[in-house]
């Protein structure tokens, strides 16, 4: 829109360019509305998550201690982390819940992983050249490529 008048304006263009604009005013106001809105749940969200992630460390921190026996200095060196910082993290995890995690630690490892049926390293190597595109090699009984005299 121009500043500057081309002529008189008529009342009925005034009253459109008057909501026009007040339109434009309200269509900003809901789109701010709802980016902060939209910002504050994200913001929750990501607090909720560093909340999570801070009670997983700290329980990681109490467990690691209780199966090295406390040995703090040696989990320190073993971690790259200061072994003051370990124990400040370990402390309010209580022994009941460090024992629980180990346990289903423990549970976790001891669960049977399915197992992939896999092919010897050679028919592997020899079907992967031929899916190239390029010609397989010519392997003899014994194993040895034919082309390798």
């Amino acid at each position: 829109m121009s500043t500057t008048s081309a002529g008189p304006v008529s009342a009925a263009e005034l009253r459109r360019r008057v909501r026009a604009a007040e339109a434009l005013k309200a269509k900003t106001r809901e789109l701010a509305a709802a980016t902060a809105l939209t910002a504050r749940e994200a913001a929750a969200k990501a607090t909720k998550a560093k909340e999570e992630a801070d009670v997983t460390a700290r329980e990681a921190a109490a467990v690691v201690l209780r199966l090295f026996d406390g040995d703090a200095e040696l989990v320190s060196e073993l971690l790259g982390v200061p072994a003051e910082e370990l124990e400040r993290e370990a402390k309010p995890v209580t022994a009941a819940r460090a024992k629980e995690v180990i346990e289903s630690l423990r549970a976790r490892v001891e669960r049977p992983r399915p197992s992939r049926g896999r092919k010897p390293r050679a028919e592997a190597s020899d079907q992967s050249l031929s899916l190239s595109g390029a010609p397989a090699p010519a392997v003899t009984p014994d194993g040895s490529r034919a082309d390798a005299a």
